[in-house]
């Protein structure tokens, strides 16, 4: 019995190894088309791929014209997903992105209600400038998030599979706009920074796009495809070493378990268990994005940032003193590497 138990998990074995290939090479191509059109920004590619195949969703936070709207355009092409774009602004109302019931009239004379399904019945929404939208209607996505589903007219209506969200948002501009509050925070895997391009790649970029002809994105995946890959990316074993480097950065992070006394005295929040998941998936997306079978400490430490930043908050006088986020993970990923 125990050979025939060693044989069945060795056979299972040799088979995710084989679908991991077949998917990572899937993958590789995936970042050869985005990279095609999307130049300059390796990093930001990465990132929210890793949270595409982690089934998460990511808050993409940079100035204007970096190309946050062509990246969602491309992948939703890549990827072979059906994509949808709201402008979220002041008057924007729950139902604009949800959806509505109107009264019509058959042609027998009876009325009746019909739901009309908003934007987010898609694979792919792009929140464009989320933060200008009121609370209310930035609540309105909060369930459609977290549960794939949304409540409309007292009945649940299930969206399409794969769901993901992907909002942007203007660090720079705050006027007449509403800052997320942290639930719905909590609820984006990743915070991805879309920062300038270098001289190099904004010169490719300057040639490639002000000329007759822009590269354009040819599909490599389907939505179903999609799919098998992010519950591969469940599948992958994590090594003990890394499930220790998550805990230690996670709770680190917080008040009352911080790592150092200036990190206590600095944060009036911290990540929740939610940001320990978010960096177990996240890693071993990564790892399956660069062809490897199972994640590393390095993993964890290149996406410390992205999970994290946007789930912790500092005191008063620690801002006062000048001390940024950035500075006190930094200080967290020295006491791991």
């Amino acid at each position: 019995m125990g050979e025939r138990t060693d044989v069945a998990a060795m056979e299972q074995a040799l088979d995710m190894a084989s679908q991991a290939e077949a998917i990572a090479d899937r993958l590789s191509r995936v970042k050869d088309e985005v990279g095609r059109v999307i130049l300059g920004q390796d990093g930001v590619i990465e990132q929210v791929t890793v949270t595409i195949l982690s089934g998460g969703h990511v808050l993409l936070v940079g100035v204007p014209g970096l190309g946050k709207t062509k990246l969602v355009e491309t992948l939703a092409t890549v990827l072979g997903l059906d994509a949808r774009r709201v402008q979220f602004t002041p008057d924007l109302m729950p139902a604009d992105i949800l959806g509505s019931e109107v009264l019509e009239e058959g042609a027998d004379g009876r009325r009746g209600f019909r739901f009309i399904k908003g934007p987010v019945f898609c694979q792919l929404l792009m929140a464009d400038e989320i933060n200008r939208a009121s609370p209310r209607t930035q609540s309105a996505l909060l369930q459609s998030m977290q549960e794939g589903k949304v409540a409309v007219g007292g009945e649940i209506m299930p969206l399409p599979r794969p769901f993901h969200v992907l909002a942007t948002q203007n660090p720079i501009e705050q006027e007449g706009t509403y800052p997320l509050p942290e639930a719905q925070l909590d609820r984006f895997l990743l915070e991805v920074e879309v920062r300038y391009p270098d001289e190099a790649a904004e010169r490719q970029m300057l040639l490639a796009t002000t000329g007759a002809q822009e590269a354009r994105a040819n599909p490599v995946l389907s939505g179903q495809e999609l799919l098998a890959a992010q519950a591969l990316v469940r599948r992958l074993p994590v090594p003990d070493d890394v499930v220790t480097a998550i805990l230690r950065l996670v709770r680190g992070a917080r008040p009352e378990t911080a790592a150092s006394q200036r990190l206590a005295s600095s944060l009036s929040w911290g990540p929740g268990p939610r940001a320990a998941q978010a960096l177990m998936l996240a890693t071993r997306a990564r790892a399956l994005f660069s062809g490897r079978l199972a994640p590393s400490v390095e993993d964890v430490l290149a996406l410390a940032d992205p999970v994290l930043r946007h789930r912790m908050a500092l005191t008063f006088s620690a801002r006062a003193d000048g001390v940024t986020i950035a500075s006190l993970i930094d200080e967290l990923k020295a006491t791991i590497g």
